[in-house]
């Protein structure tokens, strides 16, 4: 975890090829103090790095990102009022030995964030 006691993973199951992850974001968090003082929002770019690393978990191998062909931030997701996120991912393999994701994350019923990415194993 590159931020340490940012999150929790509650649960993660697969079914399918699709992955179903259930986290707990620490809103006491020392980012949060900065991003923004006194209405604390989820960095986009944390959201990213939780994507990556639920992938790797899935995987069980590191990844690099190669690119993101599509990122929509839908909703602002404030740890204090919604910490339980939801995270569906689907991860498969390329002909080019690049790893595709695709990621819907929720907090209760409301989509915050639609994610697809490649990204690459590094070389052993």
């Amino acid at each position: 975890m590159l931020l340490k006691d940012f999150y929790t993973v509650n649960d993660l199951t697969s079914e399918d090829g699709k992955h179903t992850a259930h986290i707990h974001i620490n809103a006491g968090h020392e980012i949060f103090s900065g991003h923004f003082p006194g209405n604390p929002v989820m960095p986009g770019v944390c959201m990213m790095q939780i994507i990556k690393e639920l992938t790797e978990r899935i995987l069980g191998s590191g990844l690099m990102m190669v690119s993101i062909s599509n990122v929509k931030f839908m909703a602002l997701i404030n740890p204090e009022v919604n910490s339980e996120l939801k995270l569906e991912l689907e991860a498969s393999e390329t002909s080019e030995g690049l790893v595709k994701v695709k990621n819907t994350t929720y907090f209760q019923d409301t989509v915050a964030l639609k994610f697809s990415g490649m990204y690459k194993k590094p070389l052993l």
